[in-house]
Protein backbone atom coordinates (compact mmCIF):
# COMPACT_ATOMS: atom_id res chain seq x y z
CA UNK A 1 0.00 0.00 0.00
CA UNK A 2 1.54 3.31 -1.10
CA UNK A 3 -1.19 5.74 -0.11
CA UNK A 4 -2.96 6.99 2.98
CA UNK A 5 -6.68 7.47 2.93
CA UNK A 6 -7.61 10.82 4.48
CA UNK A 7 -10.93 10.78 6.32
CA UNK A 8 -13.44 13.24 4.92
CA UNK A 9 -14.35 14.06 8.50
CA UNK A 10 -11.00 15.81 8.93
CA UNK A 11 -12.40 18.81 7.07
CA UNK A 12 -15.27 19.13 9.55
CA UNK A 13 -12.91 18.76 12.49
CA UNK A 14 -10.64 21.47 11.12
CA UNK A 15 -13.58 23.83 10.63
CA UNK A 16 -14.90 23.08 14.13
CA UNK A 17 -11.45 23.91 15.51
CA UNK A 18 -11.45 27.23 13.65
CA UNK A 19 -8.74 26.23 11.16
CA UNK A 20 -9.15 27.72 7.68
CA UNK A 21 -9.24 24.70 5.36
CA UNK A 22 -8.47 26.64 2.13
CA UNK A 23 -5.38 28.11 3.79
CA UNK A 24 -4.25 24.65 4.88
CA UNK A 25 -4.63 23.25 1.36
CA UNK A 26 -2.71 26.18 -0.15
CA UNK A 27 0.11 25.81 2.34
CA UNK A 28 0.27 22.06 1.70
CA UNK A 29 0.27 22.47 -2.09
CA UNK A 30 -2.92 20.42 -2.38
CA UNK A 31 -5.86 21.16 -4.76
CA UNK A 32 -8.76 23.31 -3.60
CA UNK A 33 -11.22 20.44 -4.19
CA UNK A 34 -9.09 18.06 -2.10
CA UNK A 35 -11.91 17.17 0.30
CA UNK A 36 -14.47 16.87 -2.52
CA UNK A 37 -12.92 13.66 -3.88
CA UNK A 38 -14.83 10.40 -3.52
CA UNK A 39 -11.70 8.73 -2.09
CA UNK A 40 -9.04 11.04 -0.68
CA UNK A 41 -5.69 9.33 -1.19
CA UNK A 42 -2.26 10.87 -0.53
CA UNK A 43 1.28 9.59 -0.51
CA UNK A 44 3.56 9.98 2.51
CA UNK A 45 5.04 13.27 1.28
CA UNK A 46 1.57 14.75 0.74
CA UNK A 47 0.37 13.49 4.12
CA UNK A 48 3.30 15.13 5.88
CA UNK A 49 2.73 18.36 3.93
CA UNK A 50 -0.95 18.36 4.98
CA UNK A 51 -0.15 17.98 8.67
CA UNK A 52 2.68 20.50 8.57
CA UNK A 53 0.25 22.96 7.00
CA UNK A 54 -2.33 22.26 9.71
CA UNK A 55 0.29 23.07 12.34
CA UNK A 56 1.40 26.22 10.50
CA UNK A 57 -2.09 27.61 9.79
CA UNK A 58 -3.65 26.81 13.16
CA UNK A 59 -3.14 29.28 15.98
CA UNK A 60 -3.46 26.45 18.50
CA UNK A 61 -0.11 24.73 19.25
CA UNK A 62 -2.01 21.65 20.44
CA UNK A 63 -4.27 21.33 17.40
CA UNK A 64 -3.06 17.76 16.87
CA UNK A 65 -4.56 16.76 20.22
CA UNK A 66 -7.94 18.23 19.36
CA UNK A 67 -8.06 16.54 15.97
CA UNK A 68 -6.97 13.18 17.39
CA UNK A 69 -9.40 13.09 20.31
CA UNK A 70 -12.54 11.05 19.74
CA UNK A 71 -15.24 10.21 22.28
CA UNK A 72 -17.78 8.76 19.84
CA UNK A 73 -17.03 5.13 19.05
CA UNK A 74 -19.16 5.22 15.89
CA UNK A 75 -16.66 7.67 14.36
CA UNK A 76 -13.79 5.19 14.58
CA UNK A 77 -12.33 3.63 11.43
CA UNK A 78 -13.40 -0.04 10.92
CA UNK A 79 -9.96 -1.21 12.06
CA UNK A 80 -10.39 0.94 15.17
CA UNK A 81 -13.80 -0.64 15.74
CA UNK A 82 -12.14 -4.05 15.47
CA UNK A 83 -9.53 -2.98 18.03
CA UNK A 84 -12.24 -1.80 20.44
CA UNK A 85 -13.97 -5.16 20.01
CA UNK A 86 -10.90 -7.00 21.31
CA UNK A 87 -10.68 -8.49 24.78
CA UNK A 88 -7.94 -6.24 26.15
CA UNK A 89 -6.04 -3.04 25.38
CA UNK A 90 -3.01 -5.10 24.31
CA UNK A 91 -5.09 -7.31 22.03
CA UNK A 92 -6.63 -4.21 20.49
CA UNK A 93 -3.20 -2.77 19.69
CA UNK A 94 -2.17 -6.15 18.26
CA UNK A 95 -5.13 -5.99 15.86
CA UNK A 96 -4.23 -2.43 14.93
CA UNK A 97 -0.59 -3.37 14.30
CA UNK A 98 -1.59 -6.37 12.20
CA UNK A 99 -4.14 -4.64 9.99
CA UNK A 100 -2.68 -1.13 9.79
CA UNK A 101 -1.05 -1.87 6.44
CA UNK A 102 -4.49 -2.35 4.91
CA UNK A 103 -5.06 1.39 5.06
CA UNK A 104 -1.61 2.99 4.85
CA UNK A 105 2.17 2.53 4.45
CA UNK A 106 2.47 2.80 8.21
CA UNK A 107 3.33 0.45 11.07
CA UNK A 108 2.52 0.38 14.76
CA UNK A 109 5.64 -0.83 16.55
CA UNK A 110 5.52 -2.21 20.10
CA UNK A 111 8.28 -3.04 22.56
CA UNK A 112 7.98 -4.39 26.11
CA UNK A 113 10.95 -4.09 28.46
CA UNK A 114 11.45 -3.79 32.24
CA UNK A 115 7.75 -3.46 32.98
CA UNK A 116 7.16 -0.87 30.27
CA UNK A 117 5.23 -1.05 27.00
CA UNK A 118 6.32 1.45 24.34
CA UNK A 119 4.13 2.08 21.29
CA UNK A 120 5.24 4.16 18.33
CA UNK A 121 4.15 4.88 14.76
CA UNK A 122 6.50 4.26 11.84
CA UNK A 123 5.87 5.64 8.34
CA UNK A 124 7.50 3.04 6.11
CA UNK A 125 8.00 5.29 3.07
CA UNK A 126 9.03 8.46 4.87
CA UNK A 127 12.19 10.22 3.70
CA UNK A 128 11.83 13.15 6.12
CA UNK A 129 11.00 13.58 9.77
CA UNK A 130 7.30 13.34 10.58
CA UNK A 131 5.49 16.60 11.49
CA UNK A 132 5.13 17.12 15.26
CA UNK A 133 1.40 17.83 14.91
CA UNK A 134 0.92 14.44 13.23
CA UNK A 135 2.71 12.63 16.05
CA UNK A 136 0.54 14.37 18.63
CA UNK A 137 -2.57 13.54 16.61
CA UNK A 138 -1.65 9.84 16.54
CA UNK A 139 -0.91 9.73 20.26
CA UNK A 140 -4.17 11.53 21.07
CA UNK A 141 -6.07 9.03 18.95
CA UNK A 142 -4.31 6.13 20.69
CA UNK A 143 -5.25 7.56 24.08
CA UNK A 144 -8.87 7.88 22.89
CA UNK A 145 -8.80 4.20 21.93
CA UNK A 146 -7.43 3.24 25.34
CA UNK A 147 -9.93 5.32 27.31
CA UNK A 148 -12.97 4.40 25.21
CA UNK A 149 -12.02 0.74 25.39
CA UNK A 150 -11.24 0.47 29.09
CA UNK A 151 -13.92 2.92 30.18
CA UNK A 152 -11.30 4.45 32.49
CA UNK A 153 -9.11 7.54 32.42
CA UNK A 154 -5.97 5.56 31.69
CA UNK A 155 -2.73 7.53 31.22
CA UNK A 156 0.69 6.47 29.95
CA UNK A 157 3.84 6.54 32.07
CA UNK A 158 5.37 9.16 29.78
CA UNK A 159 5.47 10.55 26.26
CA UNK A 160 8.83 10.55 24.46
CA UNK A 161 9.42 13.04 21.64
CA UNK A 162 12.37 13.54 19.32
CA UNK A 163 11.72 17.25 18.72
CA UNK A 164 11.23 19.87 21.41
CA UNK A 165 7.83 21.46 22.05
CA UNK A 166 6.93 24.90 23.37
CA UNK A 167 3.64 23.55 24.78
CA UNK A 168 5.01 20.72 26.92
CA UNK A 169 2.86 21.66 29.92
CA UNK A 170 -0.26 21.49 27.79
CA UNK A 171 0.76 18.08 26.52
CA UNK A 172 1.41 16.87 30.05
CA UNK A 173 -2.04 17.99 31.20
CA UNK A 174 -3.68 16.27 28.25
CA UNK A 175 -1.88 12.92 28.54
CA UNK A 176 -1.65 12.99 32.33
CA UNK A 177 2.04 12.12 32.38
CA UNK A 178 5.53 13.62 31.90
CA UNK A 179 6.57 14.58 28.36
CA UNK A 180 10.27 14.14 27.62
CA UNK A 181 11.75 15.85 24.54
CA UNK A 182 15.06 15.31 22.79
CA UNK A 183 15.07 11.51 22.96
CA UNK A 184 15.72 9.03 20.15
CA UNK A 185 12.13 8.14 19.28
CA UNK A 186 8.54 9.34 19.34
CA UNK A 187 6.84 6.87 21.67
CA UNK A 188 3.91 6.54 24.03
CA UNK A 189 5.06 4.46 27.01
CA UNK A 190 2.53 2.60 29.16
CA UNK A 191 2.95 0.15 32.01
CA UNK A 192 3.35 -3.39 30.78
CA UNK A 193 0.33 -4.35 32.90
CA UNK A 194 -1.86 -1.87 30.97
CA UNK A 195 -1.83 -4.28 28.03
CA UNK A 196 -3.94 -6.66 30.13
CA UNK A 197 -6.64 -4.08 30.92
CA UNK A 198 -10.00 -5.45 29.83
CA UNK A 199 -12.00 -3.59 27.18
CA UNK A 200 -15.57 -2.88 28.21
CA UNK A 201 -16.29 -2.44 24.50
CA UNK A 202 -15.40 -6.07 23.81
CA UNK A 203 -17.60 -7.55 21.09
CA UNK A 204 -16.48 -11.03 20.08
CA UNK A 205 -19.27 -11.44 17.52
CA UNK A 206 -18.41 -8.21 15.72
CA UNK A 207 -14.70 -9.05 15.75
CA UNK A 208 -15.45 -12.51 14.36
CA UNK A 209 -17.40 -10.89 11.55
CA UNK A 210 -14.73 -8.27 10.72
CA UNK A 211 -11.60 -10.41 11.03
CA UNK A 212 -12.10 -12.67 7.95
CA UNK A 213 -12.59 -9.64 5.72
CA UNK A 214 -9.43 -8.01 7.07
CA UNK A 215 -7.47 -11.26 6.70
CA UNK A 216 -8.46 -11.58 3.05
CA UNK A 217 -7.52 -7.97 2.35
CA UNK A 218 -4.26 -8.45 4.23
CA UNK A 219 -3.26 -11.47 2.13
CA UNK A 220 -3.93 -9.56 -1.08
CA UNK A 221 -2.09 -6.50 0.23
CA UNK A 222 0.97 -8.54 1.18
CA UNK A 223 1.03 -10.13 -2.26
CA UNK A 224 0.82 -6.71 -3.93
CA UNK A 225 3.48 -5.24 -1.62
CA UNK A 226 5.85 -8.17 -2.19
CA UNK A 227 5.60 -7.77 -5.96
CA UNK A 228 6.11 -4.01 -5.68
CA UNK A 229 9.09 -4.41 -3.35
CA UNK A 230 10.83 -6.90 -5.63
CA UNK A 231 10.30 -4.63 -8.63
CA UNK A 232 11.72 -1.66 -6.71
CA UNK A 233 14.77 -3.61 -5.53
CA UNK A 234 15.36 -5.10 -8.97
CA UNK A 235 15.12 -1.67 -10.60
CA UNK A 236 17.46 -0.07 -8.05
CA UNK A 237 20.01 -2.83 -8.61
CA UNK A 238 19.87 -2.45 -12.39
CA UNK A 239 20.48 1.30 -12.05
CA UNK A 240 23.72 0.64 -10.17
CA UNK A 241 25.04 -2.47 -11.94
CA UNK A 242 27.38 -0.92 -14.50
CA UNK A 243 30.94 -1.99 -13.79
CA UNK A 244 30.39 -3.36 -10.30
CA UNK A 245 28.16 -5.29 -7.94
CA UNK A 246 26.03 -2.94 -5.82
CA UNK A 247 25.81 -3.58 -2.07
CA UNK A 248 22.65 -4.02 -0.03
CA UNK A 249 23.59 -0.83 1.83
CA UNK A 250 23.53 1.16 -1.42
CA UNK A 251 20.21 -0.30 -2.57
CA UNK A 252 18.62 0.24 0.86
CA UNK A 253 19.76 3.86 0.77
CA UNK A 254 18.25 4.31 -2.70
CA UNK A 255 14.94 2.96 -1.37
CA UNK A 256 15.06 5.14 1.78
CA UNK A 257 15.26 2.30 4.28
CA UNK A 258 17.91 0.66 6.43
CA UNK A 259 19.80 -2.43 5.19
CA UNK A 260 18.27 -4.42 8.06
CA UNK A 261 14.74 -3.38 7.09
CA UNK A 262 15.35 -4.22 3.43
CA UNK A 263 16.79 -7.60 4.35
CA UNK A 264 13.82 -8.34 6.64
CA UNK A 265 11.25 -7.32 4.04
CA UNK A 266 12.95 -9.43 1.38
CA UNK A 267 13.01 -12.41 3.74
CA UNK A 268 9.32 -11.90 4.54
CA UNK A 269 8.68 -12.11 0.79
CA UNK A 270 10.68 -15.33 0.46
CA UNK A 271 13.58 -13.55 -1.24
CA UNK A 272 17.16 -12.61 -0.43
CA UNK A 273 19.31 -9.78 -1.70
CA UNK A 274 21.45 -12.24 -3.65
CA UNK A 275 18.37 -13.67 -5.34
CA UNK A 276 17.17 -10.18 -6.27
CA UNK A 277 20.64 -9.36 -7.62
CA UNK A 278 20.73 -12.54 -9.71
CA UNK A 279 17.23 -11.87 -11.00
CA UNK A 280 18.11 -8.29 -11.96
CA UNK A 281 21.25 -9.49 -13.76
CA UNK A 282 19.37 -12.26 -15.53
CA UNK A 283 16.74 -9.85 -16.84
CA UNK A 284 19.36 -7.47 -18.20
CA UNK A 285 21.50 -10.29 -19.58
CA UNK A 286 18.60 -11.60 -21.65
CA UNK A 287 17.95 -8.08 -22.91
CA UNK A 288 21.56 -7.38 -23.80
CA UNK A 289 22.02 -10.70 -25.63
CA UNK A 290 18.80 -10.55 -27.61
CA UNK A 291 18.71 -6.85 -28.47
CA UNK A 292 22.30 -5.70 -28.91
CA UNK A 293 25.62 -6.53 -30.49
CA UNK A 294 27.54 -6.21 -27.24
CA UNK A 295 30.53 -8.49 -26.83
CA UNK A 296 30.25 -10.89 -23.91
CA UNK A 297 32.97 -8.99 -22.07
CA UNK A 298 31.05 -5.75 -22.47
CA UNK A 299 27.83 -7.37 -21.27
CA UNK A 300 29.70 -8.83 -18.30
CA UNK A 301 30.99 -5.36 -17.38
CA UNK A 302 27.52 -3.81 -17.61
CA UNK A 303 26.17 -6.57 -15.35
CA UNK A 304 28.83 -6.03 -12.71
CA UNK A 305 30.88 -9.19 -13.33
CA UNK A 306 34.68 -9.23 -13.14
CA UNK A 307 35.09 -10.93 -16.51
CA UNK A 308 33.28 -12.73 -19.33
CA UNK A 309 33.99 -16.15 -17.81
CA UNK A 310 32.19 -15.29 -14.57
CA UNK A 311 29.23 -13.99 -16.56
CA UNK A 312 29.18 -17.09 -18.77
CA UNK A 313 29.12 -19.42 -15.74
CA UNK A 314 26.24 -17.47 -14.17
CA UNK A 315 24.30 -17.36 -17.43
CA UNK A 316 24.68 -21.10 -17.98
CA UNK A 317 23.35 -21.71 -14.46
CA UNK A 318 20.28 -19.57 -15.30
CA UNK A 319 19.48 -20.79 -18.80
CA UNK A 320 21.19 -24.15 -19.08
CA UNK A 321 23.25 -23.15 -22.16
CA UNK A 322 26.20 -20.79 -22.78
CA UNK A 323 25.34 -17.16 -23.56
CA UNK A 324 26.69 -17.40 -27.14
CA UNK A 325 24.35 -20.28 -27.95
CA UNK A 326 21.41 -18.53 -26.28
CA UNK A 327 22.10 -15.37 -28.31
CA UNK A 328 22.05 -17.31 -31.59
CA UNK A 329 18.55 -18.63 -30.94
CA UNK A 330 17.01 -15.60 -29.17
CA UNK A 331 18.36 -12.54 -30.92
CA UNK A 332 15.37 -10.44 -32.04
CA UNK A 333 17.18 -7.38 -33.31
CA UNK A 334 20.61 -5.85 -33.49
CA UNK A 335 21.51 -2.33 -32.59
CA UNK A 336 24.09 -1.17 -35.12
Amino acid sequence: MKHFRVARGLQSKLEEAGVQVPAVLRAAGLPRDFFDQSRILVNTQELFALWRAIGDVSKDPAIGLKLGSESKIERFHPIGIAALSAETFGAGIDYMAKYKKLSAPEEIVQKKHDGEWAIRFHWTMAVEIEPPVLIENCFAWLLSLARNGTGARISPLRIELVQSRAHVKQLERYFGCPVICGVGQNAMVFRDADAERAFVTRNAELLEMLAPQFEQELKQRYADEENTLIELVRGAIQQRLTGRRPSIEEIASDLHMSPRTLQRRLQDSGWSFQRALDDARRQLARYYLSNSVLELGEAAYLLGYEDASSFARAFRAWEGIPPRHWRETHRTSAIQ
